[in-house]
């Protein structure tokens, strides 16, 4: 009768698993899809280049900005509770945004959703600290939540362009309503809520407030500089950013009940796993990037084969995820850790390898081994930060694992993406292009499609000559990110391997 019992509630914890990874596979999915759409929207609604920027940028502005904050209003009133809402908002902006009449209505929607992802990200790891108390269960959900965000990066672009070539630009956002429609509905019956909500003190409205307005001011002049903005405001909203982190920082040194517990960063295995959580998505993102034009751009691949040929990354992505969970009680965390960032390492070198000519052996190679990296060292990453922390703290710790690697991606698309730009202008300058007309215009030196644009209004033989210098001036660029991330990798795969040395597989000293 208790194997009956016990199967039944591990029944009912892998479909509530399931669930939340609905509203996880959502959000992962909301960015990707938008690029593809951008040119379609741009043309039905007529968007000038301000209302683009703010159509992409408003959903990671509000996202960076309230993960900490509702990852710590869940701790207080319900993880369950706040995530039902969420999904709710999420459903409800999904349906507004897919029939948005003007540009100002989609970036309203656009707002709301990145605060709806917001109130859904830090729940989902945070029930999965409820869900399940036994060490060796936990480590396989968490791994299974790590893999589902690698997944959703791949799925995203698929299902995208394939919905794009068949329906109107909204369709992409109507994804999301049966999901969060059966999210609502089975939800309530298959997810607990947390028995032991930190509701003794009040919501501190100062600390949230601090926070946003330090994440908006780093997220802006990091978007400044990966668009090649003003370079005073990338610095004057860095200086503004940094100082609002220092009052946020100095205030939950002062609270009794802080929205980050400082302490925690004493811990080397949370703050060791945190920072590489961050270094794992800065190098990842910020070559990856570069690594989808190539296929689109470079090698001319429609939307949905560019996202098919990255399918291998979702695979081998659930493969190291899960195989981390399950040795991860005989190896010692920073092992595996240190062994992913090290297998994205190898990624990286075989995207050097990728020139202007398909080599479909290569590209697999590529997608496989970062795939495999991240996915295995998300797995230890994620589920050490929630381990390490109080279960009542769980929203707010994943609120700042989660803020750590955004923060992450978005600065290694601007940096990486920086460098590359450089490299590519470098390379299109000294490039041989004998037989051009005249010098090539600025939308040639900025980006490759730009470039590709205008050779396909020169005549004959010049725009061939423009088409293949700029894309072999993208390559070089492309190469150079890698480099940046392969050597940023190897960095920290070493200093993880030899900094957690110590740490046994329960995460306690040795």
């Amino acid at each position: 009768m208790n194997v009956v019992g016990e199967g039944k509630k591990a029944g009912k914890q892998w479909a509530g698993l399931a669930v939340l990874m609905l509203p996880l596979l959502i959000t992962s999915t909301t960015v990707t899809v938008l690029f593809f759409a951008l040119p379609a929207i741009t043309a039905d609604l007529r968007l000038s280049g301000v209302e683009q920027l703010w159509i992409v940028d408003i959903y990671t502005f509000a996202l960076a900005g309230l993960l900490l904050p509702m990852g710590n209003l869940g701790d207080r009133i319900g993880q369950r509770r706040l995530l039902l809402a969420g999904s709710a908002v999420l459903g409800i902006t999904s349906a507004g945004a897919a029939f948005a009449p003007s540009a100002e209505f989609l970036i309203v929607a656009r707002g709301l959703q990145g605060l709806a992802a917001a109130s859904l990200m830090p729940g989902t790891l945070a029930l999965i600290r409820v869900m399940f108390t036994d060490t060796r269960k936990r480590q396989m959900a968490i791994a299974l939540w790590a893999a589902t965000l690698s997944v959703g990066s791949v799925v995203g672009p698929i299902v995208g362009g394939w919905m794009l070539e068949r329906f109107w630009w909204g369709s992409i956002f109507l994804i999301n309503v049966p999901l969060v429609a059966l999210v609502l509905v089975v939800g309530p019956f298959l997810i607990p809520e947390s028995p032991d909500l930190d509701a003794s003190k009040s919501f501190d409205i100062a600390s949230g407030t601090l926070f946003l307005l330090a994440a908006l001011p780093l997220v802006y002049a990091i978007k400044q500089l990966s668009s090649g903005g003003d370079l005073r405001a990338c610095v004057a909203g860095a200086a503004v950013g940094s100082v609002f982190l220092t009052l946020f920082l100095r205030r939950q040194r002062r609270l009794a009940a802080p929205m980050v517990d400082l302490s925690l960063f004493r811990n080397v295995g949370f703050s060791l796993s945190l920072t590489s959580a961050a270094v794992a998505m800065f190098s990842l993102v910020g070559t990856t990037l570069f690594l989808t034009q190539y296929l689109m751009l470079v090698l001319d691949l429609r939307p949905v084969v560019a996202g098919l040929a990255t399918s291998p990354a979702a695979v081998t992505s659930i493969l190291g995820a899960t195989l981390a969970a399950r040795i991860a009680r005989q190896v010692r965390p920073g092992f595996i850790i240190g062994q992913g960032m090290l297998s994205m390492a190898v990624g990286f070198l075989q995207v050097v390898r990728l020139d202007a000519q398909p080599d479909p052996v290569t590209l697999v190679a590529a997608t496989a081994l970062l795939g495999w990296g991240i996915g295995s060292a998300s797995a230890v990453t994620s589920d050490m930060v929630v381990a390490l922390a109080p279960r009542s703290k769980a929203g707010a710790v994943s609120g700042t694992f989660q803020f750590s690697t955004e923060f992450g991606a978005a600065l290694g698309a601007a940096v990486l993406g920086s460098i590359g730009l450089a490299v590519y202008r470098s390379s299109l300058l000294g490039s041989d292009l004998t037989g051009m007309p005249e010098v090539p215009p600025a939308a040639v030196r900025e980006t490759l499609g730009g470039a590709l644009a205008t050779a396909e209004k020169l005549s004959g033989e010049s725009g061939e000559i423009l088409r293949t210098a700029a894309r072999a001036a993208y390559v070089d660029g492309m190469h150079i990110a890698a480099v940046s991330s392969m050597a940023i990798s190897v960095l920290a795969g070493v200093l993880v391997i030899i900094g957690l040395r110590r740490k046994k597989a329960d995460y306690g000293a040795r």
